[in-house]
């Protein structure tokens, strides 16, 4: 059997029993590219700031709520999220040559 392939992890459901987390992953694999996408980088690591980011404390419990889920912390899951989008934006308008040839 030919495992199906997760390339975002918006595909990956909110688990209401191990079982079927079982199930779920004994049935899917996470695509390269996502799990390449989930290191961090060590000079990453030391470059990082804090900001301060406002939103409805809804959408934020329900952020927590999906990063237990996944058994991430959901500032990490954020970080995940927006670094994701961040090289998607860059694919599609062609950015990403440019910043990797003069590391703007």
């Amino acid at each position: 059997m030919e495992l199906r392939v997760i390339s975002s992890w918006e595909e990956v459901p909110i688990f209401d029993s191990e079982e079927a987390e079982s199930q779920f992953w004994s049935e899917v694999r996470l695509d390269l590219r996502l799990m390449e996408s989930a290191l961090v980088k060590s000079s990453e690591l030391s470059e990082s700031v804090t900001i301060t980011l406002r939103m409805d404390p809804r959408m934020l419990s329900r952020i927590k709520r999906l990063a237990r889920s996944r058994y991430l912390n959901y500032q990490s899951m954020i970080k995940q999220w927006l670094s994701e989008r961040l090289e998607q934006e860059m694919r599609e308008r062609g950015i990403e040559n440019a910043y990797k040839k003069n590391r703007f």
